[in-house]
């Protein structure tokens, strides 16, 4: 093995060539870029009320929300990352040559890199996820044009597109919600100052409620956004290192044969409960013992087994699944509870995200936050209203972002930071002196980039991965 392998020690046993080691360098250079760029492209958004109501210097709020943004990364967990990583085909990628998902990986990284850079320097609020999630359905689309089979998990991608596409909305109508019960039933004149000058600061009470909401929105920013990277950079390792990433070698593989085991136990007794109905225990039975058998044989450089054991606990999961939801069956309460406690820890074996992944992403996404922001910190506190922000504004703005992302992470949807915070500064503006006191022009320019998004990602990621299929 060339030296090459030295610089990343997990490298060591692989049979990767050097042009690929080269290329699997470069797509973990991209991905480390993709969230460094969605750090001062999408972060700005957290840190442009605070500065435009004077409640931080920009000196302060930077770092403060990239600290933030770290901290969300690293305890948000993985169900947003493991969403995205359904929505390619990651079971036909392991059975084909290294070089395709080489070119799949590329081609959404630099796709999406390429958009979110653009619109950066146009100052143009447009979100990565949206971005990030066009390139995927489109270098999917291209695997089908190439391989045949199911290159785009449809059903995953329906269900993020309208997370995507209801959050901005739900974003307005909240934050016009809020702004009525803050003028009128609060009636905190305070509030509604707009800040003049440099010295003119918010009351200290305001001032910490805006800093509050700052924070919550940098750290569940991290906690959705930082997971889309944590999920590409598992898709780099599954598609260049199946053997060692597609199942969690770390669980050892006494504690995995005993929750097949168990859960084997458990569907023999409730198919005791249901004789005569629905309850084919030999087929079930049948899976769980080919599980059993690959648990045996995988290990980190055997592809093959490994793959065959990854297909095999995610078949027991969801046909477990199917049991405990079909309303014709008689489940004991505890043993219906053991099962799906079980299928959690056996998802830990597929669903997973090494530590060292999460902390790459978070550092990325904490030292983008510091670089780059005001292009678009001037378009979210100058641009978007006819009027400099008020407090009340900023506030309801991010107090709606917040909640909204805080949420869809607990749901393991991904949702754009960047188009819930501008929908909720423009149902804070409209709240406050009706649709005329929305800019036109900005309002266009973003509806143009939000509605570009998806086509120009799905193109370039089309393009890229036929550009890269004929050299890798």
């Amino acid at each position: 093995m060339p030296s090459f392998c030295n610089i990343i020690p997990f490298l060591g046993n692989t049979d990767l060539s050097t042009p690929l080691v080269i290329i699997f360098i470069i797509c973990l250079l991209a991905v480390v870029g993709f969230e460094f760029v969605n750090g001062f492209h999408d972060t700005a958004n957290a840190v442009a009320t605070v500065i435009y109501t004077k409640a931080l210097k920009p000196v302060i709020a930077i770092p403060w929300s990239g600290f933030w943004n770290f901290m969300g990364v690293f305890t948000g967990g993985i169900a947003v990352a493991m969403g995205i990583l359904k929505l390619v085909p990651l079971d036909a990628l392991m059975n084909l040559p290294i070089g395709v998902g080489a070119a799949m990986v590329l081609a959404v990284l630099l796709a999406s890199i390429a958009w979110n850079l653009g619109t950066w320097y146009l100052g143009i609020p447009c979100s990565s996820s949206h971005t990030m999630i066009g390139a995927m359905i489109g270098a999917g689309l291209a695997f089908t044009w190439y391989y045949g089979g199911k290159g785009v998990n449809w059903g995953k991608a329906e269900e993020i597109g309208l997370s995507l596409i209801l959050s901005p909305i739900i974003g307005f109508g909240l934050a016009v919600l809020l702004m009525y019960f803050l003028k009128h039933i609060v009636k905190y004149h305070a509030l509604f100052h707009i800040p003049h000058g440099e010295n003119d600061r918010p009351p200290l009470l305001i001032r910490g409620l805006l800093i509050t909401t700052c924070t919550l929105v940098s750290f569940f920013h991290g906690s959705n956004d930082g997971q889309k990277g944590v999920g590409l950079l598992m898709l780099i390792l599954i598609a260049f290192l199946p053997a060692k990433f597609a199942v969690n070698h770390h669980i050892p593989n006494d504690k995995i044969l005993s929750q097949l085991n168990q859960t084997e136990q458990v569907l023999q007794k409730t198919a005791a409960l249901n004789q005569g109905k629905r309850l084919d225990i030999t087929t079930l039975v049948t899976k769980i013992d080919k599980a059993k058998f690959h648990l045996s044989l995988k290990n980190e450089t055997d592809k093959k087994n490994t793959y065959l054991f990854r297909k095999q606990i995610e078949d027991v999961i969801a046909s477990v699944k199917i049991v405990r939801t079909d309303k014709t069956l008689i489940i004991n309460k505890t043993d219906d509870q053991f099962l799906a406690d079980n299928t959690t820890e056996l998802a830990k074996v597929v669903e997973f995200a090494p530590l060292w992944v999460v902390l790459l992403i978070s550092i990325s996404l904490g030292l983008g936050t510091m670089i780059g922001w005001k292009r678009i910190v001037v378009t979210i506190g100058e641009k978007i209203g006819n009027e400099h922000l008020n407090y009340a504004q900023g506030a309801t703005s991010e107090i709606v972002a917040a909640s909204t992302i805080g949420l869809s992470t607990a749901f393991g949807l991904p949702v754009s930071t960047t188009h819930v915070l501008s929908s909720g500064i423009a149902g804070a503006m409209v709240a406050s002196g009706g649709k005329e006191n929305l800019n036109n022009n900005t309002l266009k320019n973003i509806g143009l980039a939000w509605i570009l998004t998806l086509p120009v990602s799905i193109v370039l990621a089309i393009l890229l991965f036929m550009l890269f299929h004929l050299f890798i």
